[in-house]
């Protein structure tokens, strides 16, 4: 059986709550032989809920350990989660990526441009297989047969910083890198963003904030209309199956120029926040 480590903010989280039945369930279906079996936390009490690392521990049935190193040193494979605090990753990263062991690095992947070409580099200098990705590239309403040239994306959730990604994500995974320029139109205090590339592919990002706005894609692929398709799918399912297919393998989740392209319009798209209605380049 290999083992799985998460290194944590604080454990007592969404994510860290959901992910154990996830992972098991995608070990059954899948036949593979993994486990969570060690976990490390920065603060031992979540400031949210105030549950502790040894009660989430105990629920779960993993062993806290008491240090990153020492997590790191035990396990085969490595989930570093801070959801809502990718300020943490980098630092993570610089202890976690010195092992080579794959590492899988939760939503969003830093907080920068700069700091996430950082971590690829310490991976890279290391030999250690990374990466990361919103769950929503893995919304099987984003297959398609044709090339997508235009797409409208509509979501929701408490911050941009912390929710935006999984709509980059969407328009990244469906028109790919290359995007050159973005504006975000003042509209209160939702979130709408245009996206050009050099070739007229174009992108709408529209983020409702606060919101219970679903997860739709509407794609322009070239035929009469549009194709649109709300997000109903499994997609934290199959993200489940394909990291540990990651660990598996080595090979990544989502490419390393796709997380780079993701940051790049995430970082273009907090500038053109503060200066809506002007074009703001997006920075590679």
């Amino acid at each position: 059986m290999k083992k799985i480590g998460f290194i944590d903010y604080y454990l007592d989280e969404w994510h860290a709550v959901n992910y154990p039945a996830w992972i098991k369930e995608a070990v059954q279906r899948l036949g593979l032989a993994y486990a969570i079996d060690y976990a490390w936390a920065e603060c031992e009490h979540s400031p949210v809920t105030g549950g502790s690392t040894a009660e989430w521990c105990a629920r779960y049935g993993v062993k806290a350990c008491g240090s990153m190193e020492e997590l790191c040193g035990s396990s085969d494979a490595i989930v570093i989660l801070s959801p809502d605090h990718a300020e943490n990753h980098l630092r993570y990263a610089r202890t976690a990526l010195r092992y080579g062991k794959p590492v899988y690095i939760d939503k969003t992947f830093a907080p920068t441009l700069t700091e996430a070409k950082e971590i690829f580099s310490i991976a890279g200098r290391f030999g250690t297989p990374v990466c990361s990705s919103s769950a929503l590239r893995f919304a099987g309403e984003l297959e398609t047969d044709k090339p997508v040239r235009e797409l409208v994306t509509t979501g929701c959730g408490f911050s941009f910083d912390t929710y935006a990604v999984h709509q980059v994500e969407m328009i990244v995974y469906c028109l790919g890198t290359g995007a050159t320029r973005l504006m975000a139109l003042q509209n209160g205090s939702d979130k709408t963003l245009v996206i050009d590339y050099a070739d007229c592919r174009r992108a709408l990002l529209c983020q409702s904030i606060g919101a219970e706005a679903p997860f739709t894609v509407s794609m322009d692929c070239g035929g009469p209309q549009a194709v649109y398709r709300p997000i109903t799918s499994d997609y934290f399912g199959r993200m489940i199956g394909e990291m540990l297919h990651f660990f598996e393998t080595g090979e990544p989740m989502a490419p390393q120029a796709q997380t780079l392209e993701v940051m790049a319009i995430l970082d273009a798209g907090r500038q053109a926040l503060c200066t809506p209605d002007i074009w703001v380049p997006v920075a590679h």
